[in-house]
């Protein structure tokens, strides 16, 4: 589906790229000189930059603007065209899905480039407009060039060596920076794999282009929306991954001379011991971008060739966005919203890690805060700091446990209790009184789903009548990728395709629309934005407190909650597919496991 079409002056205009009396002496320029293309005078009179011009050029033809800077390009794409082409065309394929194949080219109205990538990929081409000079490091880079250097020569250990080309342009400088330190710094380039120092990489730690380096990474994981860094030493390089919207992205490539003393800086950053190398660790860092307050979970550990961070972004502002914005059909947030507000009993989120289990919970108590209420949480870590909630850090090497934390709990007047995770039996059994004792608990479960729960509780050694006398609900959830509201084509697909989300057609010839995600550069051409709930909601009733006191098979919990009005997860999933937030293999990715 084509984008809306804007002309290329008014893009400009509109953008604020370009002024009315610019127009004006371009447009004089042009017919002095007999030139056509109005883009072309507007470069020359460093009126506007290249880049902006084929974006004012994208958008007057309908089509998509790839920032190759900053996009992950798909392996899958790359190797379904041979570089013969590519070079030929100075055009690249950036994403393919199915039989679509999206390639990036200055001119998308080159036919004969457009034919041969059909030819060569079999695939139906959806050109996107992208700048000759980023196309062309994007080749070297996918084609043969970027990352890959010689035995001989160590890739990134000469201080002059440019940056990546994948890297941002803000980073680029600060790495630049951080040669020319090193270089000044007189830290000589090692030829081995042994790392630098402790005195090297503490002094360079403290020079300002390592201090901007590290400020440089942290600040674009948070532009770009990323929840997790990763930071992989390698044997020739320091890969810096984000994971957006749940799936890993490369966001830039680190020389290895500069392994040592950004690690060192992000660990003093975390507070954490900058000598100690040979075990893990935990840290934690605090930073404002734009206003907005982040919490950053540190944690190191070692490697072959060097120590691995992982960095997890806490948004403080983002468990304020309410029950009603996490995805949950409305059937589902009324049952919810039904739940928490009793005055007893338990209710536990259930899923992997990394699937919202926390946020909802945090959703839920920010909900529940009010003046008349005491509520109390027992966390490891705490992720979030709520006002007017009493929140315990658990410390295990001085004895503060979740078990040890629920005792003083209670004996300090709650009304409601948040168990960060239920993880053995003594913290379930006390987790459990304090239902039993007039008290509401929130808690977190690691299960694939809502009915497994008890089971899983069971294997702990709670035993089955406790479970049926104080689980109230269950809440299952997942997080799949949505589909950019704003770029996203309609398509058609036999209803028979959906049989395995639970889709009932008896018209084999019936055909269903869905959505999917159009590239472009505000979803860094994923087709993704942002990220939406999958839920599982069961009820505890009568029958399945019956069920649970009998110890019955999982399965027959199961069909009990659905004639109760549980939607599965894949149910749920596929309700949202037929509402366009999602597409059926997001749903697939996150839902489906083998023999189910």
């Amino acid at each position: 589906m084509a984008l809306p079409r804007v002309s290329m002056v008014q893009f400009l205009l509109q953008k604020g790229f370009l002024t009315e009396e610019q127009l004006a002496e371009a447009q004089k320029v042009a017919k002095q000189t007999n030139q056509s293309d109005l883009g072309k005078v507007f470069v020359s009179l460093n009126m506007v930059g290249e880049r902006e011009v084929l974006q004012a050029k994208a958008a007057e033809h309908g089509m998509a603007f790839a920032d190759l800077d900053r996009v992950q390009i798909d392996s899958s794409a790359i190797n379904v065209v041979p570089e013969r082409i590519v070079k030929a065309h100075n055009a690249i394929p950036v994403k393919k899905d199915g039989t679509n194949l999206w390639v990036a080219m200055a001119n998308p109205n080159n036919i004969m480039a457009l034919d041969d990538f059909k030819m060569a990929s079999g695939c139906r081409v959806i050109p996107v407009v992208a700048v000759p000079g980023a196309i062309d490091d994007a080749i070297k880079k996918y084609y043969g060039g970027g990352v890959v250097a010689s035995e001989a020569t160590p890739a990134a250990a000469t201080p002059q060596q440019p940056a990546q080309n994948n890297t941002p342009a803000a980073a680029q400088n600060y790495l630049q920076g951080a040669r020319q330190a090193m270089a000044e710094a007189g830290v000589e380039r090692r030829h081995t794999d042994e790392a630098e120092s402790d005195a090297d990489a503490e002094k360079m730690a403290e020079q300002a282009p390592i201090i901007k380096l590290a400020n440089a990474v942290i600040q674009q994981a948070i532009s770009d929306r990323a929840s997790d860094i990763h930071i992989e030493p390698q044997q020739r390089a320091v890969r810096i991954r984000y994971r957006i919207d749940g799936v890993l992205m490369e966001a830039m490539t680190v020389p290895r001379n500069l392994m040592a003393p950004l690690i060192s800086r992000l660990k003093i950053m975390a507070d954490m011991n900058i000598a100690e190398r040979r075990i893990p660790q935990d840290g934690r860092i605090e930073v404002r971008h734009n206003g907005r307050e982040f919490d950053l979970r540190v944690s190191s550990v070692p490697t072959p060739f060097g120590e691995k961070i992982v960095m997890r972004l806490l948004d403080k502002g983002s468990i304020m966005i309410g029950l009603e914005k996490l995805g949950f059909l409305e059937e589902n947030q009324i049952k919810i919203e039904e739940l928490v507000s009793q005055p007893n009993g338990m209710f536990l989120c259930t899923g992997p890690t990394g699937s919202g289990k926390s946020t909802t919970l945090y959703s839920c108590l920010n909900k529940l805060n009010t003046v008349g209420v005491n509520i109390m949480t027992a966390e490891d870590p705490v992720e979030y700091q709520l006002n007017g909630i009493a929140q315990v850090q658990m410390n295990r090497k001085a004895g503060l446990t979740f078990a040890t934390a629920l005792r003083a709990f209670l004996r300090q007047d709650p009304d409601i209790i948040m168990v960060g995770e239920i993880r053995d039996l003594e913290t379930a059994e006390i987790a459990i009184e304090a239902s039993l004792t007039g008290h509401l608990v929130l808690s977190t479960l690691h299960t694939n789903d809502a009915p497994s729960s008890m089971l899983r509780l069971g294997d702990m050694g709670v035993e089955p009548y406790l479970i049926s006398a104080t689980l109230i609900g269950v809440l299952a959830q997942r997080l799949a990728r949505r589909i950019d509201p704003d770029n996203r084509e309609p398509y058609e697909v036999p209803a028979v395709d959906l049989r395995r989300f639970g889709f009932a057609s008896d018209d084999p010839e019936q055909m269903v629309t869905l959505y999917r995600g159009v590239p472009a550069e505000n979803n860094r051409m994923s087709g993704y934005r942002g990220r939406t709930g999958i839920h599982e909601m069961m009820v505890i009733n009568d029958e399945i407190r019956e069920l649970v006191v009998r110890r019955s098979p999982v399965h027959d919990m199961r069909e009990a909650a659905k004639a109760n009005g549980m939607k599965e997860l894949k149910e749920d999933g596929l309700a949202k597919v037929l509402a366009g937030v999602t597409d059926p293999g997001e749903v697939m990715r996150v839902v489906f496991t083998a023999g189910h």
